[in-house]
């Protein structure tokens, strides 16, 4: 029941997330993409087809065009996901009508500059949606579809559904225009992946030393990051050994390195980056540590480290 309650405390701080995430979508739709002639992907691209043939509402024709897509989803992947779906879908749709009149307001007169900032505004718009757990509708129920029915990735029927949307506007409209469609869609999905994963760009650090002891309690000391200690043996020599991993800042790494060197220059480390990072200290306010008297760096050290990681 806790669960349940969180759940639905939250809900409200969505919605708001996904509105935010809707409007910048569809001010890059109407600012960037519909006044060079260019398409998104999904339904909303094959909506742009219409608009700009026959000058319909593109709006009303992505919420239309959704509807036997909604009821598909309704009866095959459940409730609680149509719900959200029709939210996020008719939130999007609203607020590509509501940003009809940026048309006449395009910054921008050059296709290329066109594609590649429609794209960063629409992925930008699309990732806050899907960090919120939502989705605008589309072809995204499509490939949760068929994900479910054939164990296809959501990905690779996504792809296909939009390049029979690009095969088509360059049947209608030319090779070109679909060129920079494509640039366009492809710049979106990284900025979207990138904006999923989280733009706190942390790493993680595994450290493999005879002094791991002593470099554990220097990072917690100085940096104020846990560390962990995994049990690791060498395959050749059957040495064991005790492997100190921590996850740090960008801005934390070039400390951690200084650190780990001024006790052992010989010091092996694996450096890796970590695309989401959850937690206390991350996602959460840190805590502070505290550390035994025993065990806390001793003045003169500290100093040898401020040292060392000036001189890097």
């Amino acid at each position: 029941m806790r669960i349940t309650a969180a759940i639905y405390k939250r809900r409200p701080l969505r919605y708001i997330g996904m509105f935010i995430g809707c409007l910048i979508a569809a001010c890059s739709i109407n600012l960037f993409i519909v006044p060079s002639h260019l398409l998104t992907g999904g339904v909303t691209g094959g909506a742009m087809i219409i608009y700009y043939l026959f000058e319909l509402p593109i709006g009303v024709q992505t919420f239309l065009y959704n509807v036997p897509l909604l009821v598909a989803s309704y009866k095959i992947l459940g409730k609680n996901y149509t719900i959200d779906v029709v939210i996020g879908t008719g939130i999007f749709s609203f607020c590509i009508d509501a940003t009809r009149f940026l048309n006449d307001y395009a910054p921008v007169n050059d296709v290329m500059l066109a594609s590649i900032y429609g794209g960063v505004f629409n992925g930008l718009g699309y990732g806050i949606v899907f960090r919120m757990n939502g989705s605008t509708g589309g072809f995204d129920i499509v490939g949760a579809i068929v994900r479910k029915l054939y164990s296809m990735s959501m990905g690779t029927a996504i792809f296909a559904f939009n390049c029979v949307i690009v095969s088509f506007a360059a049947f209608l409209f030319g090779i070109m225009p679909a060129m920079y469609t494509l640039i366009c869609m492809y710049v979106n999905s990284h900025i979207t992946d990138k904006v999923i994963a989280g733009l706190n760009r942390s790493k993680a650090v595994l450290i493999i030393s005879e002094k791991s002891r002593e470099i554990a309690n220097a990072i917690m000391n100085e940096i104020g990051r846990g560390v962990t200690f995994l049990h690791g043996a060498g395959a050749f020599s059957g040495d064991e050994r005790e492997v100190a991993m921590v996850v740090v800042s960008l801005t934390q790494l070039g400390k951690l390195k200084a650190i780990v060197h001024t006790f052992d220059i010989n010091a092996f480390m694996i450096i890796m980056s970590a695309g989401e990072v959850m937690g206390r200290g991350f996602t959460r306010p840190s805590r502070t540590m505290k550390i035994p008297d025993d065990e806390k760096i001793s003045p003169e050290l500290e100093e040898k480290i401020k040292k060392a990681l000036h001189e890097s």
